[in-house]
């Protein structure tokens, strides 16, 4: 039995570093400036989270992108990088925000989303 548990965690512990290191190949064998782009469009996935969580204080719900932009807790709008933002808003309970490429020259890239936990994924 205490062979199995081992060769199981083995296992796994070799299929995370093949999945990190795949990862990080397939980011390091992206043209630059779609590097650049998915940084850019992951840092203003945070901005609106940041503003997500003052505009519930000061309105008790959450704000589209619209709204955040009105109480000028952001400083862009709903296009950026050669993606588009959307908010997803669920009252006071959660958000999601998704950045999916709207650009022509962008097909293939990712598409991120990204929760009031701040927990940003890719698909």
């Amino acid at each position: 039995m205490a062979t199995i548990v081992g060769l199981l965690v083995v296992l796994g512990g070799g299929y995370f570093v093949y999945q990190t290191y795949m990862a990080r190949t397939n980011l390091e064998q992206a043209p630059p400036q779609e590097q650049i782009d998915v940084i850019g469009i992951k840092s203003d996935l945070l901005a609106i989270g940041q503003a997500e969580r003052q505009y519930v204080v000061m309105h008790e719900t959450y704000g589209t992108i619209e709204q955040l932009g009105r109480e000028s807790l952001l400083n862009f709008g709903a296009e950026r990088r050669g993606y588009l933002l959307s908010v997803a808003v669920d009252g006071s309970r959660g958000f999601t925000v998704t950045a999916m490429p709207s650009d022509a020259n962008k097909v293939g890239w990712p598409t991120f989303a990204m929760n009031e936990m701040m927990q940003i994924t890719e698909r």
